[in-house]
């Protein structure tokens, strides 16, 4: 007699808003790293995906009308768990949840389903908010299994929410980039700052521009800065440049496809995070050999820079320590550029296939 073939659980990932940020680059990265191992993976969203996607192998779910695309992150959470549900209701379901953790985790209980969840942003957001915390504890205990992204975040997680958690590093996939003029820093001899961010309150670029609007009144040190990133915050951002006459020094550049290949131009890397996973422009700014400022924030930039031997942490909203910061990197570049070229012994830690295989191991757990 034949033994039954194993019928394996169907792998949905669900990301209901795709936009620019990190952790949308990390899924790019780790779905196109899945569906060479597996079948068939399905997504569901409420965005429409870009071609960064290979979809051999790959099913994305989405609404049939645009109109969605543009609703808010509820509202495409909404769309997203209901589309969930209706595709995959009579089925033996595994699922990776990147975005709206709470609205998969709800489905997943009430289909029976199993769940492996990956939070992007240290839980010390919600230290001053006893509900939410009791709120994200409750829900996060549900889950199956959690990934975090840096060990001081599975730290911070289990000290916050007494809840366990497996850390798998964010990747570096290595490609050819290629060099675009750019008219920003065009022609430029002063010190070229640069960050990439989605222009949000969590990145706090205003207080980058508080520092720039020092720099310039002080008149300390010819400099331009680049921000690359769009978001919600742009008005407020360009007004305060508008008010504060630094038209000739700081650019919003808008998004950029491919945004890393500018920081070859770069002088230097500032990161103002209020909170982090472990944000991926840092990782890249390692890569190109570009030193760096970071706010010292939760979780990730302290672990990335080994808390400061392979780059500078300042004091997380303080515009006058960046700005202190900035003027020592600009009097000592040969000691920070040795910093850079320090931090390439590390990036192995970011091994595309050492990091990507751990996400293999926990899914055959599942399925």
């Amino acid at each position: 007699m034949k033994s039954k073939k194993k019928k394996y659980k169907k792998i949905v990932i669900f990301i209901p808003s795709v936009e620019f940020g990190g952790v949308e680059k990390n899924f790019y990265i780790i779905i196109n790293y899945l569906k060479k191992i597996y079948p068939q993976i399905y997504v569901v969203t409420s965005s429409k995906l870009t071609k960064q996607i290979e979809k051999k192998n790959i099913k994305i779910i989405n609404p049939k009308f645009s109109f969605w695309y543009h609703k808010s992150r509820f509202f495409k959470n909404i769309i997203s768990s209901f589309l969930l549900v209706k595709n995959f209701r009579k089925k033996d379901v595994l699922i990776i949840s990147f975005q709206a953790n709470i609205f998969s985790i709800i489905v997943s209980k009430l289909m029976n389903w199993q769940i492996i969840i990956r939070l992007n942003t240290s839980p010390e957001k919600y230290i001053n908010n006893t509900f939410k915390m009791f709120f994200f504890k409750f829900f996060y205990n549900l889950s199956n299994e959690i990934i975090v992204n840096s060990f001081e975040f599975k730290k911070n997680l289990k000290k916050i929410f007494n809840l366990n958690s497996t850390v798998i590093l964010n990747s570096i996939l290595k490609k050819k980039i290629k060099k675009n003029k750019i008219n920003f820093f065009k022609n430029f001899k002063g010190l070229k700052i640069i960050n990439i961010a989605r222009l949000t309150d969590q990145k706090d670029h205003l207080t980058l521009l508080k520092t720039a609007k020092m720099i310039s009144e002080k008149n300390k040190i010819n400099f331009k800065l680049a921000i690359i990133g769009r978001g919600k915050n742009f008005q407020t951002l360009q007004k305060f440049i508008i008010e504060n006459k630094l038209k000739k020094k700081v650019f919003l550049c808008g998004y950029k496809k491919d945004a890393e290949q500018y920081l070859s131009y770069s002088d230097l890397f500032i990161l103002t995070s209020k909170f982090e996973g472990l944000p991926n422009a840092l990782i890249e700014a390692q890569s190109a050999k570009l030193p760096i400022i970071s706010s010292d924030c939760p979780s990730g930039p302290k672990e990335i820079l080994l808390n400061g031997k392979l780059g500078i942490l300042f004091k997380t909203g303080s515009y006058k320590d960046l700005y202190r910061k900035i003027l020592h990197f600009n009097n000592n570049k040969t000691k920070y550029k040795n910093k850079a070229v320090l931090a390439q012994k590390f990036l192995k830690r970011f091994d595309y296939k050492t990091n990507l295989s751990k996400y293999n191991k926990i899914i055959n757990k599942y399925i």
